[in-house]
């Protein structure tokens, strides 16, 4: 559409408090602007709350010129504002310059806060504050606020306000039936098995959380590809190291544990002794073919490839709500006097004796 055909055209013009990626309220922003004849408005170079700290009249003064230049670029463009929104009392300034030079154009206020009562504001702030909103509110033709309280404060004091509630449309809603829960606890770096689990990450997709506690090691496998995809891969959340009693807590969180490393001759031997602490917690672990783990067999799945691993996987689903007593059991009993006592009979057979 030209700019000629646009002339005269009604618009309404959000106010964005924030750029649209940044902005709360982005959601129900970006329905509004499926309209071509709605207009989202980024914050002007001096900030809304800069503006505001000005004397009375130094900011009315600004936010006029900034009003003019504003209208300029949208009537060239758009159309003639109707309906100016705004999300922040700090944003009435703009809105009434571009109401007084617009006639007929309502302001409509989008209250989803106590912007008055805000933690960072000193008493000062929050006063100005006040007298903004209450201003807002009494310029608005149309308030709505995201809560039955918030409306009720603007019915208390005597004015109307619409109970239009927050959407969450792009936060993402994975599968929650059928969804498996896995940890990995320790060392991410060259002896994990990266192929692996980016394999069984998107065979399985939204039906798995991966929970990977203990630090990652870009330096040993910046190289890796499969490395940098399991980085993004939304299904894998990287926690980090935590201590052992954080670590705990995540893994009761979890169906079932899982040993990541490759099948090789320096990984193969080995016991991992987190199959122990995923057991202490009734839960089992998923394992690659290595030969090591057969010593904690009651423990341990073994799996022949990535097919065979999310299989062993999907079959722990909802463990989290049901641990292995048994197998808690089992492993509580592998304590170090008990796992030692083959070294403690030789030391006896020497004369040395167990403490007390």
């Amino acid at each position: 559409m030209s700019s000629l055909a646009n002339k005269g055209q009604p618009i309404c013009v959000l106010l964005l408090a924030r750029e649209l990626e940044d902005f709360i309220l982005r959601e129900q922003a970006e329905d509004l602007l499926r309209s071509p004849a709605v207009v989202a408005v980024d914050p002007p170079r001096v900030r809304y709350g800069a503006v505001t700290r000005l004397p009375r009249t130094l900011a009315a003064a600004l936010a006029s010129r900034q009003a003019k230049r504003l209208l300029k670029t949208l009537r060239g463009d758009r159309g003639e504002p109707r309906v100016v929104v705004i999300f922040h009392p700090l944003q009435l300034p703009l809105a009434q310059a571009i109401q007084a030079d617009c006639p007929g154009c309502e302001i409509w206020y989008s209250r989803w806060d106590r912007y008055e009562l805000a933690y960072d504001a000193s008493p000062e702030r929050r006063e100005r504050l006040e007298e903004l909103h209450e201003q807002a509110a009494e310029a608005s033709a149309l308030t709505f606020a995201v809560s039955d309280t918030l409306v009720n404060l603007e019915t208390e004091a005597g004015r109307e306000a619409l109970l239009v509630t927050t959407p969450a449309d792009r936060f993402p809603a994975p599968e929650i039936d059928g969804t498996v829960v896995a940890v990995s606890l320790g060392h991410l770096g060259w002896r994990t098995d990266w192929t692996l689990l980016r394999a069984v990450a998107d065979q399985l997709g939204d039906r798995l959380v991966l929970l990977l506690i203990g630090a990652w090691h870009d330096d040993e496998c910046k190289d890796d590809v499969d490395f940098q995809a399991c980085r993004e891969h939304p299904s894998l959340v990287w926690l980090g190291r935590q201590s052992d009693a954080q670590a705990s807590r995540l893994i009761l969180t979890a169906d079932v544990g899982i040993i990541p490393f490759k099948v090789e001759p320096f990984n193969d031997a080995g016991l991992p002794n987190r199959i122990l602490k995923y057991a202490r917690l009734g839960r089992r672990s998923v394992s690659p073919m290595l030969s090591g783990v057969t010593s904690w067999a009651t423990a341990v799945t073994r799996a022949e490839n990535a097919e065979e691993f999310a299989a062993a996987l999907l079959e722990q689903a909802g463990a989290r709500t049901r641990p292995d007593p048994e197998l808690r059991e089992w492993a509580l009993a592998q304590t170090a006097r008990q796992q030692n006592a083959p070294l403690w009979q030789r030391l006896e057979a020497l004369g040395i004796t167990r403490d007390s």
